[in-house]
């Protein structure tokens, strides 16, 4: 009964997380359909005019105050946030409670990453340096975590549980370093310091609130929205503020021990004896109350990122990313889309994303491994880890959302577009093929 007790405070925290990689995996498959239904509408003539309503006005007007953007930019700049804040989230519990705070399991994910986006990065450099779209070096560099769990969710037990939980650390350490590089090197326009002092002063808040361990939601939800606000006006990328808002969540709780176990103790005991000693009956009346304080204890002392994150995992997943993918995913497939002067962007992306990922991350893994500094994933072989990293050379979110900032030439854009989306189809072809071909299998 005391185990009971005193594991139900971890409820939450667990929960967050097979949340978030159950809601993932289906969500990559949602992802997937909205991208097919994207490039269709772009290519069948009869569905063009359905495209006019990215273009449609929105805005929030209070007096003098005036904020008006097309209905793509508010998904780009405005829902994206919230993505970026549940990613924010993510990388926070992995750093505090999962897969990245010990040590030596974070240094494999870690290295795989950096690999991941350093090779990919160099190969796209290699075919566009000194020309106009050199500054593009950045789309073939994050693997989508939506899109990796799809996969992984198809593979089953075909991939080893240690495979699966690094592929899940590497995407969320290389969407902490695709956060990085947006935020340092492709603002939206010239920085404006002012606001960038107006969104110091709003974080200084926040962090007070934070340090004070703050529990309601809406003092951190109402600060955030003004942070964003700030961020967008400054020139950095707006989305970065939902990362920037996540980093103030606080992430601990306090509990009182005794009093917990106590409580939940006795709501336990009582639970018990309105069962009647049957084995499988319709929970009555009683017990769904008596669960309903229970579960109000856990949410009591459960952290309020964990919160967050619960809420947040579900509109993200089925709503915002979605949305993203059919605002940005539509391009119009023709002879001359890779036949124009800027193959050579098409080509970068392709190598950077099919050969510069997996060889990325392989290698580096292998290095980490050989200087003993991390070790290879349980009941896992390097071929194992070679195909895994395959399945990490998936790009779409990132890859598409650093191609809209990385250009200003529609025609680069939309090169760019087909060329990850390409790229990354033919990715879950080959990552899935290869994790299945080495499934089962001793390395020699």
């Amino acid at each position: 009964m005391k185990t009971k007790a005193l594991n139900a405070g971890r409820f939450y925290t667990r929960n967050a997380f097979q949340q978030f990689t159950k809601s993932g995996s289906i969500g990559g498959f949602i992802l997937f359909f909205c991208a097919i239904i994207a490039v269709v509408v772009a290519n069948v003539p009869s569905l063009q005019h359905l495209l006019r309503i990215w273009d449609v006005d929105m805005g929030i007007e209070i007096g003098k105050f005036s904020i008006k953007m097309d209905f793509i930019q508010w998904i780009n700049d405005g829902l994206m946030a919230i993505f970026f804040l549940n990613v924010g989230l993510e990388i926070k519990h992995e750093i505090l409670a999962g897969e990245l705070s010990q040590p030596k399991k974070a240094m494999l994910p870690i290295f795989a990453a950096l690999g991941g986006m350093i090779v990919p990065a160099l190969i796209y450099t290699f075919f566009n340096a000194g020309t106009a779209s050199a500054n593009g070096w950045g789309i073939p560099m994050a693997t989508d975590i939506a899109f990796a769990m799809g996969v992984l969710a198809l593979l089953g037990k075909s991939c080893p549980i240690g495979l699966k939980v690094f592929l899940t650390a590497l995407a969320i350490v290389d969407d902490l370093g695709s956060i990085l590089v947006l935020a340092i090197f492709y603002p939206t326009h010239a920085i404006h310091g002012i606001f960038l002092v107006y969104a110091a002063i709003v974080m200084l808040i926040l962090l007070a609130l934070n340090y004070l361990n703050a529990r309601n939601p809406m003092l951190y939800i109402i600060p955030g929205l003004f942070l964003w606000y700030f961020i967008f006006k400054s020139g950095i990328h707006a989305t970065i503020a939902g990362v920037l808002l996540a980093i103030t969540i606080p992430a601990k709780t306090r509990i009182n021990e005794v009093r917990f176990y106590t409580n939940v103790q006795h709501l336990l005991n009582k639970f018990k004896a309105a069962s009647h000693g049957q084995l499988e009956a319709e929970t009555t009346p009683e017990q769904l109350d008596l669960l309903h304080q229970i579960n109000n204890r856990v949410d009591d002392i459960s952290p309020i990122t964990d919160r967050f994150q619960v809420a947040l995992n579900t509109p993200v997943n089925y709503i915002i990313m979605p949305l993203f993918a059919l605002a940005n995913a539509g391009v119009a497939f023709s002879g001359e889309i890779f036949a124009g002067g800027y193959f050579h962007i098409a080509l970068g992306i392709f190598f950077g994303l099919l050969l510069g990922k997996p060889i990325g991350i392989f290698l580096f893994s292998w290095l980490s491994i050989k200087l003993k500094l991390a070790q290879l994933p349980s009941k896992s072989t390097y071929k194992q880890l070679f195909a895994i990293g395959m399945v990490g050379s998936i790009g779409f979110t990132m890859s598409l959302f650093i191609d809209n900032l990385a250009f200003t030439d529609p025609e680069m854009i939309a090169v760019g577009k087909a060329a990850v989306l390409v790229t990354s189809a033919l990715a879950v072809i080959l990552g899935f093929l290869a994790v299945k071909l080495t499934a089962n299998k001793k390395e020699d």
